[in-house]
């Protein structure tokens, strides 16, 4: 499969940073995934850290490198990250259970399948828009649904941070959305980010990643912008892109590769 995959991550205004990223591909499919910790004393970064881990480890027992039915495999490794949290906090004797959104994408068979937990996003940038995006599960996305406030006052809303869905968390507010596959196609560009770095740029902005040359220069300008806009608030700015094309770079493996992504690795 050709692609490149790029990232760019800042700890913004905060004293830890709890967003986590990783990648894993083979012959045939690959698998991004990016989660946003939540509550610092609870070790928000460790419940982000299982999200990912729980893919990767799922990822690498694929049988032939592929997932035979891939909207159940995005729903029942979720579904095992939320319960592997909960499990190490009650192990742990944490006193309560740290959290985490959750987002992923997969390509195989010539589309892309995307689910997600919380307010991180897919976006789907094609031609010279977006293509598809995912559905925050918050309380201002509700508020927005409802007529109640507009797309543009949910960036800016006081309650913005509050979700309605997480890993980990409240055990039972729990749920995975699986949204319809996609065609691939390429000069597709799979973006994955947390809310630190959608919330504060705009929608004409992210679609400049689609033809940017190199995309990963403007990827860490892009959340360079977003943690200054946001000044001493601004949270954990994270965000992870692949784009698809027969002009990226051919990454071929029988067996499973898997990369968990920081601040210091190159593009691949």
């Amino acid at each position: 499969m050709k692609f490149a995959v790029h990232q760019a991550n800042h700890i913004g205004g905060r004293k830890y940073n709890q967003d986590r990223v990783g990648y894993a591909y083979t012959n045939d499919a690959l698998l991004l995934v990016l989660a946003d910790g939540m509550g610092g004393h609870l070790h928000g970064e460790i419940a982000a850290q299982i999200a990912v881990y729980t893919f990767m480890r799922a990822f690498s027992r694929l049988e032939q490198g592929r997932a035979k039915e891939p909207e159940v495999f995005l729903r029942a490794t979720m579904r095992a990250g939320h319960d592997a949290i909960i499990d190490y906090a009650r192990e742990n004797q944490l006193g309560g259970n740290p959290g985490t959104t959750c987002v992923v994408a997969l390509v195989q068979d010539g589309k892309v399948w995307f689910a997600h937990a919380g307010d991180s996003r897919f976006y789907l940038l094609r031609g010279n828009a977006v293509a598809n995006v995912t559905k925050d599960h918050s309380v201002v996305q509700q508020w927005a649904d409802w007529g109640i406030i507009t797309e543009a006052e949910m960036k800016t809303h006081p309650d913005r941070n509050k979700i309605t869905n997480c890993l980990g968390g409240v055990e039972d507010m729990f749920y995975v959305e699986v949204s319809p596959s996609m065609e691939a196609m390429s000069g597709d560009t799979l973006l994955l980010c947390s809310d630190g770095f959608w919330s504060p740029l705009l929608q004409e902005e992210l679609v400049k990643l689609i033809y940017a040359q190199p995309i990963g220069d403007l990827l860490v300008e892009l959340v360079e912008v977003a943690v200054f806009r946001e000044g001493a608030r601004a949270d954990n700015t994270t965000a992870v892109v692949a784009r698809l094309g027969d002009t990226e770079k051919e990454h071929s493996s029988e067996t499973p590769v898997c990369i968990i992504l920081d601040e210091r690795q190159a593009p691949a």
